[in-house]
């Protein structure tokens, strides 16, 4: 099973912050993915829900 790439609602962008850090998010749409730069984490998102628990994100490597 492939994971599905569901646009996500742009005002729920706005308001999503990092659980780590508490900034803001960026979102990749080739990955699929919220990205937090400072806390290098991306946080996938599965049909169209940002999963956003720290045990669920792929640690960004440099």
């Amino acid at each position: 099973m492939t994971a599905t790439h569901s646009p996500v609602d742009p005002k729920l962008l706005e308001i999503l912050v990092c659980p780590v850090t508490k900034e803001s998010l960026e979102y990749n749409r080739d990955q699929n993915e919220l990205i937090s730069v400072k806390a290098g984490l991306a946080y996938p998102i599965r049909d169209g829900i940002p999963i956003m628990l720290p045990d669920e994100a792929r640690v960004i490597e440099d």
